[in-house]
């Protein structure tokens, strides 16, 4: 017994055995890379500043990239340690080229790894567009939950989850017409850089060279000159960087939920007639949805943001009329310092233990994050659906400090609440 929990705890100390997502999938013994975090490429003739900074802010730590053309350039960063390696296929890109005729679609197939779910608007893959999902259900929702935005050119799902309006498509024979590209290093040299590099290289070879012939043949013996030696001085310190750990400065989690709570309620009221509400999320520091046009008037639904008093970020109507898109501001969180308590496998129990006990289900996996000078810290993900909003959900998860809401997303249809976290652990 206390070996099987020794290997249980190795595994939760990895996160491999709760990673809910993939990173390959493999079609006729070709291996494509899945799972990228995908950014707009504003130079395509030179992309590799982009994609370094990116590494270094958006998702620090990534190491490799892959480059998507066509009308809407992109490119893709993702982690080597999490299972990429050079020079492998990028999926996401292979299925773009190959149904390029389709400016958006929101697909799932279902493969020998798991579910494949990638979503393409207006020629652009979204940023969470590419993701193999370990659990069917997980990629259904988060399919469901793109249908309720309009005008998608095609939706494809397994035939098998008889969605109407949807069909299922060959992967592999789709795949086989897409363009090739493979994944790079992201430090590695290139192009401009690279020729510099051996430019210069043979200008101080050359140097060397000359310089020795000049001092065994040509340059005549002198006398030793004995000069003064100068009393050391004590070299400058260097100044220290102090270290702030990412659980000292959380964003406080109560008025978090809270104010997403505020804002999704104050969006859900807005009813335009003939219009239909799509899923309300937040992200801790603005709310947004959109409606999705029936029977209704575009002036209809102006009026009725109008009307509601609100002070949105902004809105927006599609060139077809029959979408609106809104956004509203909401009171930023003050910072806090919320140290970890628990341990990854305390912390994994306790939460399992809670969440059986209240019949919730609960899906977990662990990542990591640096500070700002590069120190790892460990924390612990989670997500949960619940019929029952933020407030009733806050003396619940606020006392376990280190504790962050990244992600509150409500679905009037289903009248079901979506929220994503994580805590800290020692």
């Amino acid at each position: 017994m206390l070996e099987e929990a020794n290997l249980l705890e190795e595994d939760i100390e990895t996160g491999s055995a709760r990673r809910s997502w993939g990173a390959y999938i493999e079609l006729d013994n070709v291996q494509y890379a899945t799972s990228l975090f995908w950014q707009p490429l504003q130079n395509a003739s030179d992309p590799f500043q982009e994609v370094e900074d990116a590494s270094a802010g958006v998702m620090e730590g990534a190491d490799l990239f892959c480059i998507k053309g066509g009308k809407a350039p992109q490119f893709g960063i993702c982690v080597s340690h999490e299972g990429y390696k050079s020079g492998e296929n990028v999926g996401a890109v292979a299925l773009a080229t190959a149904l390029s005729d389709i400016g958006s679609y929101v697909a799932v197939f279902k493969t020998n790894q798991g579910w494949w779910y990638v979503c393409v608007r207006n020629d652009i893959i979204l940023s969470d567009g590419d993701m193999l999902f370990l659990d069917e259900e997980e990629a259904k929702e988060q399919f469901m939950s793109m249908l309720a935005v309009p005008d998608w050119g095609k939706k494809i799902a397994p035939k098998e989850w008889g969605l109407e309006e949807t069909e299922e498509l060959d992967l592999a024979e789709v795949m086989a017409k897409g363009a090739k590209s493979r994944l790079q290093k992201i430090k590695a040299l290139r192009g401009t850089k690279l020729l510099m590099v051996i430019v210069i290289s043979a200008v101080v070879g050359l140097w060397l060279l000359s310089s020795l012939v000049d001092k065994l043949f040509l340059t005549p013996a002198v006398r030793p000159v004995v000069v003064p030696i100068k009393p050391k001085v004590a070299p400058k310190q260097v100044e220290q960087v102090v270290e702030i750990k990412p659980w000292e400065k959380v964003p406080d989690p109560q008025t978090t939920m809270l104010e997403c709570q505020k804002g999704i309620l104050a969006l859900n009221g807005i009813l335009p007639p003939g219009w239909t509400i799509g899923n309300i999320s937040c992200s801790g520091s603005s709310v947004a949805t959109s409606w999705r046009r029936d029977i209704g008037r575009l002036s209809w639904a102006k009026q009725a943001l109008e009307d509601s008093g609100l002070q949105f970020s902004g809105y927006a109507f599609s060139a077809d009329g029959n979408s609106l898109s809104a956004s509203l501001g909401v009171t930023k969180p003050e910072e806090k310092m919320s140290p970890p308590q628990l341990r990854l496998a305390e912390l994994q129990n306790e939460l399992n233990d809670l969440f059986q006990k209240i019949g919730v289900k609960i899906a977990m996996s662990v990542d990591m994050v640096k500070s700002n000078t590069g120190q790892q810290y460990k924390r612990l993900k989670f997500s949960i659906d619940s019929p029952y909003h933020p407030q009733t959900w806050v003396n619940l998860l606020i006392k376990y400090s280190g504790l962050e809401i990244n992600l509150i997303r409500y679905s009037p249809g289903s009248r079901v609440w979506h929220y994503e976290g994580a805590i800290y652990v020692l």
